[in-house]
């Protein structure tokens, strides 16, 4: 039945407060009644308070009721850096993943894990482990990383960090042991180091860990202790190795461009030398027919002047002559060299008389006219007698 139903005295309206005819109930009277029940839930006195005391306590337990609802809303707020992503699980199931800023979620209820996105984390470890080749190395890894997706570095693993270092310790060994000592120790460090973080990466995904791997070094690689000083040597050998090849190879590039050099100018010098042993000999050519021409014209001028031009050639080379005259019995012996040096003395203290081939030939003919002529005029004497 409706409050406002007629079934009361006078057919007035049912009051539902069961306060008969009087008007609304107070509101201190509410918040008494209000009071005694909550009491009587936890145990208290339901009456034995005065209205007074009643109402103050209404009073303060709405304000703390108001000032909690505050707090608990204050508490709600969180600030999300520009680097970091927040995972937000709601009674402990993945809700959302907030970006940067300003963010409320009821506390309480939501728990916010923020995570930073862009640090560069590092992991190291140590080593030692057995190559292809069955050699044992000592192999220094430092692995560098970010979160690339909160969601499942916070929700999927329960140690992300950990199982990355179990990874790359597997992504190690299983490189290593497929190649050689060698390779490890010397120049394949750097092609390890790709091989390991691609492996690796790999791996991660696979775990689901939400890890980026952004650079893998390997950081020393090196034989055990016991076997260091062997190994010493080895590099000292292979050290060695590479320099005696380096000095060859600087000897080979200084000889060979010399040598190179010195064929390239035998082979100039030859071909000067035979352009100059055919331009002679077309010039001898030429200079025979010519004569021979001359020849031809006139045989015994040109005979003689052959003889005598043989004959100079032949005097210009000694410094002696030996002239045999027509119709003597002695021959006689020109010393040209001391002809030449009294000329010369003689020409230092007349002051400057120039001595050449020319005027040692004027006197020698000069010499062997007077010869002539005293050979003449001595068979003169003879006849006569």
């Amino acid at each position: 039945m409706s409050w406002n139903e007629p079934g009361g005295g006078n057919n007035k309206p049912r009051d539902p407060w069961g306060g008969g005819d009087q008007g609304p109930p107070d509101l201190d009277e509410v918040l008494k009644k209000f009071q005694e029940r909550m009491g009587g839930l936890f145990g208290g006195r339901s009456g034995g308070s005065g209205s007074t005391g009643g109402g103050v306590s209404a009073a303060m337990l709405g304000v703390i009721v108001i000032v909690g609802l505050l707090v608990w809303g204050a508490m709600g707020f969180y600030q999300v850096d520009e680097q970091e992503r927040a995972v937000v699980l709601r009674f402990g199931k993945y809700h959302e993943t907030v970006r940067p800023g300003l963010q409320w979620n009821p506390p309480l209820i939501d728990t916010v894990i923020k995570v930073n996105t862009t640090k560069v984390r590092a992991a190291s470890f140590r080593e030692i482990m057995l190559t292809q080749d069955e050699n044992i190395v000592e192999v220094s890894l430092s692995v560098q990383y970010v979160i690339d997706d909160p969601t499942l570095f916070v929700l999927e693993v329960r140690d992300p960090e950990n199982s990355l270092q179990h990874a790359a310790q597997s992504a190690l060994r299983h490189v290593v042991g497929g190649s050689s000592m060698d390779r490890v120790l010397t120049e394949g460090r750097a092609q390890i180091a790709v091989d390991v973080q691609q492996r690796l990466q790999e791996y991660i995904n696979m775990y689901q860990t939400g890890i980026l791997i952004s650079k893998v070094n390997v950081d020393e690689s090196k034989p055990p202790s016991q076997v260091q000083a062997a190994f010493d040597d080895v590099i000292k050998a292979r050290e060695d190795e590479e320099r005696v090849k380096n000095e060859a190879q600087a000897y080979a590039n200084g000889i060979v461009p010399e040598a190179r050099g010195a064929a390239q100018r035998q082979i100039e010098e030859a071909s000067a030398y035979k352009e100059q042993v055919i331009a002679n000999a077309e010039g001898e050519a030429d200079r025979f027919n010519k004569l021979l021409a001359e020849y031809r014209k006139a045989p015994d001028v040109t005979r003689e002047r052959l003889y005598l031009e043989a004959v100079q050639g032949v005097f210009s080379n000694t410094s002696k002559v030996m002239v045999d005259v027509e119709g003597g019995n002695n021959m006689m012996y020109l010393p040209l060299d001391k002809l030449a040096g009294g000329a010369a003395a003689a020409r230092g203290s007349a002051g400057g008389l120039s001595v050449d081939s020319s005027n040692i030939r004027e006197l020698t003919d000069a010499v062997t006219e007077q010869i002539r002529r005293d050979a003449a005029a001595s068979n003169s004497r003879r006849g006569g007698r």
